[in-house]
């Protein structure tokens, strides 16, 4: 299977390391980027072909010609530029997949060749350390044996679940922007400590390490949140103490709402690009 990563961004990187990590044939994989520099640097990291579009403007359209597989991995506002430059170029079976948010699956089908199998995915910025968690929804002309291909291309570095694509705006609201939410949480959990009397760089260290690890222990296949929870809470301890006071302030809401915010502004940008 031949696979062209248009772009070579964090996105696009991740899913690469991840494809060859898994045991991916380099020579099977060819990738663009803008400048030249940049490629020959990608190169020698990764040990794939790249091309620079500064050295050759058809850079994108000759990676995609006889690609079984072509990831798009720019910024959202070129998705449809990319698609209409490359569309000549597809075989009529290749698979094209987008990495971008926001961008409907009609929005793109309406720029490639019809029938072109499509599909869109919200992946997430774990998928640099391997646990990488990715919504994928398919095209009314992918068939099972496409989206398989398309779904193998992040295995190597996550988990992916298929769902329809008016559910990528909810997979956005939990996983997607759900990085940035644990962030959050080590950032304020430091800035605690710290009002504690804690010094600064202690506070800090303990907050990233603390989230950290518990992230690991949820990695863990088949674990339950809740009950990890409850085994570190006992009852009349500090923890619950934490925990209740948390749940009395409104935390559950509060997380609710700011979920619904985000899946609210990820349906508002795929109305502004389905025009």
């Amino acid at each position: 299977m031949k696979i062209a990563l248009l772009g070579l961004g964090n996105m696009n990187g991740a899913i690469l390391a991840g494809m060859l990590a898994a045991g991916t044939e380099p020579s099977s994989v060819c990738a663009t980027v803008h400048s030249e520099d940049s490629a020959r640097a990608a190169e020698e990291r990764h040990g794939i072909a790249v091309h620079s579009t500064e050295r050759n403007p058809e850079a994108n359209r000759n990676s995609a010609s006889g690609a079984d597989v072509v990831v798009l991995g720019v910024k959202p506002r070129y998705i449809l530029t990319l698609c209409r430059e490359i569309a000549g170029s597809l075989s009529p079976d290749a698979v094209v997949v987008s990495v971008a948010a926001g961008i409907p699956l009609g929005a793109m089908a309406a720029q490639l060749p019809e029938g072109q199998p499509v599909v869109r995915t919200m992946p997430n910025t774990p998928l640099t350390v391997g646990l990488g968690t990715v919504g994928l929804a398919a095209g009314p002309s992918v068939t099972e044996a496409q989206a398989d291909r398309a779904a193998a291309l992040f295995e190597g570095s996550g988990t992916v679940h298929r769902v329809p694509e008016d559910q990528l705006d909810a997979v956005a609201a939990v996983s997607g922007s759900g990085p940035a939410y644990a962030f959050l949480l080590a950032e304020l959990m430091a800035a605690g400590g710290e009002e504690l009397g804690l010094d600064a760089g202690l506070a800090r260290e303990l907050a990233r390490s603390t989230v950290a690890g518990a992230g690991r222990m949820l990695a863990e296949p088949g674990v339950d949140p809740a009950a990890l929870r409850r085994a570190v809470t006992s009852p009349n301890g500090t923890t619950e103490a934490a925990v209740t006071s948390f749940l009395d302030a409104g935390l559950a809401r509060l997380l609710a709402d700011g979920m619904r915010a985000s899946a609210a502004r990820s349906a508002e940008i795929s109305r502004e690009f389905a025009g």
